[in-house]
């Protein structure tokens, strides 16, 4: 039994190793900078914090109106003053009904929005959608067998006491703190592969919070923080329930991509029903989700896959979303995690 304990000892420690010590994603060189509030509202929460940061400039300055609970609709002059802004006037302006969540939604998916991704993928501020996929799989995976390994140990305890006569410490001593010392290896291994905000995107939010520290207007909070930086009840009132339903209409385009995974993969979404029998619209998955680790409050609302980013690359899913149908600009997303 003791060459068996050995073995198992061996296994556990070189997983973990292999899994803590592996490959680790290169170094930005210089120090990594914001270029504007969106490209930190992304870190922050992805395009969901993008969007709710636009939604908050034009409500607060009457270019957008709340008609009601959930119900929005342009203001006099209404014009966007930023990329992210004009996603949200353009979004408003298809949509049916005027319900904020599917402006939300629709602004999320808007390739002005997802390009902020792309912008920060490319200088190594967020990482690739998929990056962590496989090495999420490995943590979790020995972390279960890990804790599997505990309770079969006991029988293998009694029948090794049974067959030796010799006074020797019970084999489910000998591999207990190694199989614990693994569970706790892969839980880890596994949260720090789904962190998708990169050692340099999360510095250089930090920079960007310090230098605005001292405003306190509330879209740029809103973009620094989430949601949960936004004080204004008024505001909240109406973002927080469209961002409860920003994260449904996500979750129904995630599983409307996972029934048509076996036709064709260009096939028409169906439209989800608001409101009353004539208000749809049309849901597209998420491709860059909520970047996960930037403390927005849950503002990202990830459903869909976020495979690609809206100019198209790296199809193939990404850390913290449900599954995929198709990219924002027609690419097909094989799956995600």
């Amino acid at each position: 039994m003791n060459g068996l304990a050995a073995a198992v000892w061996a296994a556990v420690l070189l997983s973990s190793l292999g899994l803590l010590l592996g490959p680790r994603r290169a170094r930005v060189a210089g120090t990594p900078q914001v270029h504007d509030l969106s490209e930190a509202a992304f870190l922050a929460g992805g395009p969901g914090a993008v969007v709710d940061a636009a939604l908050v400039a034009l409500l607060g300055d009457g270019r957008l109106v709340a008609g009601g609970p959930g119900i929005v609709h342009e203001g006099r002059r209404a014009r966007g003053a930023d990329p992210a802004e004009r996603a949200v006037l353009s979004a408003l302006r298809s949509a049916p009904s005027g319900w904020l969540y599917q402006v939300r939604y629709a602004a999320m998916v808007d390739p002005a929005v997802q390009e902020v991704g792309d912008a920060l993928a490319a200088r190594g501020m967020i990482a690739a959608p998929g990056t962590g996929r496989g090495r999420r799989r490995w943590g979790l995976v020995q972390a279960v067998v890990c804790a599997a390994l505990i309770p079969v140990s006991l029988p293998v305890t009694f029948v090794a006491m049974a067959l030796t006569q010799e006074a020797q410490l019970p084999f489910v001593l000998k591999v207990l703190p190694v199989l614990v010392a693994g569970i706790v290896a892969g839980a880890f291994g596994a949260r720090r592969a789904r962190r998708r905000v990169t050692p340099a995107g999360r510095g250089a939010l930090r920079r960007a919070r310090a230098r605005h520290a001292a405003d306190t207007a509330p879209a740029v909070r809103t973009a620094l923080y989430g949601l949960k930086g936004l004080r204004d009840p008024g505001l909240r009132a109406q973002l927080v329930p469209a961002a409860r339903g920003t994260r449904l209409a996500a979750a129904q385009a995630r599983g409307r991509g996972r029934s048509s995974a076996g036709g064709s993969s260009h096939s028409s979404h169906s439209s989800h029903a608001c409101g009353s029998s004539s208000d749809s619209v049309d849901l597209v998955p998420v491709v860059w989700c909520a970047s996960g680790d930037g403390g927005s409050s849950g503002s990202g609302g990830c459903g869909g896959g976020s495979g690609c980013g809206s100019s198209g690359s790296s199809c193939g899913g990404g850390s913290g979303c449900g599954g995929s149908s198709s990219c924002s600009s027609g690419s097909s997303c094989s799956g995600s995690s």
